[in-house]
């Protein structure tokens, strides 16, 4: 049985500090390394989101992965932005609120000036997702309902100084 304490982090970062600039779309774009614990001993699969809460016309999608195999405990700096990864899972789309167009990690790239936080949030499901890559979050939503068996949260922030700020 897993430890009851489902949780997510990255060795790149601290829970609620500042996400390095080399995740981001000022930086090299690649995905942060995260490793995960303390799953029920059901799962089957993981779905992983990255989610913008604070865009200002409404929570952005910045990343996408179905269908991470049970064994898979860690995903490196740089996951490829390709549909689908050699262990098996699948890219969903992302980028936007209600167009998604893009496929892979996509890095925070908020408005100048205030702080973002940037929701990683991990589920444990009991089965793996009959769904294509390039399908939507709201799909993975419906799919994996009923499903979900443990969730783990870690929050990054990111923010880029006004314009008028930087020399």
């Amino acid at each position: 049985m897993g430890d009851d304490t489902f949780a997510l982090e990255s060795p790149a970062f601290s829970a609620g500090s500042s996400i390095p600039a080399i995740h981001t779309a000022d930086g090299l774009n690649l995905s942060p390394p995260l490793r995960w614990r303390g799953e029920p001993d059901n799962t089957l699969s993981y779905v992983l989101v990255l989610e913008d809460p604070d865009a200002p016309t409404g929570t952005w999608i910045h990343w996408l992965l179905l269908n991470i195999p049970a064994e898979i405990h860690n995903l490196p700096t740089g996951v490829p932005r390709t549909p689908a990864l050699s262990n098996g899972a699948l890219h969903g789309l992302c980028w936007g609120v209600n167009r998604f167009h893009r496929l892979g990690y996509q890095g925070p790239q908020p408005p100048d000036g205030s702080i973002h936080h940037y929701r990683f949030v991990l589920r444990a499901l009991d089965n793996r997702l009959s769904l294509p890559s390039g399908c939507t979050l709201e799909q993975v939503r419906q799919a994996s309902s009923g499903h979900v068996q443990a969730e783990a949260r870690l929050i990054g922030l990111y923010a880029r100084e006004p314009a008028s700020m930087v020399r």
